[in-house]
């Protein structure tokens, strides 16, 4: 089978390349180099403090999930235009997995906002001890690991949707394919299992989650970037 590849999939293609690696750059930088050295394990009120001394660096990681969230939406829809030749069904399920994921970004940074308005100055809370605001202040926080692994199962589906495709497209090498289908699913098992075992991951620790599937999308994108698709694909499998 021939498929002639369009223009439109070869400008998708940079698109995607581009969105994912500049939207996983934000967000590793606003989670470990901004938001991460402001949170204390186990302590409250000293994450407050830090909070409350970096405001600005605080709101700036909560506009970055924001990024991060805008930039999943470009590479579900640049991903959508490549993959749609090969199933229209499964690229636009794919692309609305991918959104739905983008989404539990934006609860983040509902909760991050949430938790400097229990840390503000508003009069009516100034019924609650200073204490009891911080600790609703750090729950508040600990929910954005909580949207985070609701939102994975999306995430992997979506991205074992693509790596489906892109293992019956051929635009990209068939073991980099299936290493991806592999990798996906894991992490959609993973994410079940999580969700109803809350201690799986001290069997299995939580970074193996994702972290096959989220090298699998930065080797694509590089690949796109620097390969691209290529302009006429030969399926070259027998009968």
């Amino acid at each position: 089978m021939t498929t002639n590849i369009g223009n439109s999939q070869l400008r998708a293609a940079k698109i995607a390349g581009w969105s994912y690696l500049a939207s996983f750059a934000v967000v590793v930088f606003a989670n470990y180099v901004l938001l991460g050295p402001l949170i204390i394990p186990r302590n409250a009120v000293d994450t407050a403090r830090n909070i409350l001394a970096h405001q600005t660096q605080f709101r700036i990681a909560l506009t970055l999930f924001l990024t991060y969230s805008v930039g999943a939406v470009v590479l579900a829809g640049a991903l959508y235009v490549i993959l749609k030749p090969i199933n229209h069904y499964l690229a636009l399920l794919g692309a609305l997995f991918r959104v739905v994921f983008a989404m539990s970004w934006l609860l983040s940074a509902i909760h991050l906002l949430g938790a400097l308005r229990w840390l503000g100055n508003t009069p009516y809370l100034q019924v609650f001890e200073a204490d009891r605001l911080q600790v609703l202040a750090r729950t508040t926080i600990a929910s954005t690991f909580d949207d985070y692994y609701v939102g994975l199962p999306f995430f992997g589906l979506a991205a074992t949707i693509c790596a489906w495709l892109w293992l019956q497209s051929g635009y990209i090498p068939r073991g980099l394919s299936i290493f991806g289908v592999i990798a996906s699913a894991w992490c959609v098992l993973c994410a079940f299992v999580y969700l109803i075992f809350p201690n799986f991951n001290k069997i299995v620790n939580d970074y193996i989650f994702d972290s096959p599937m989220v090298l699998f999308e930065l080797v694509v994108s590089f690949w796109l970037l620097l390969k691209g698709l290529p302009r006429q694909n030969t399926d070259t499998a027998q009968p």
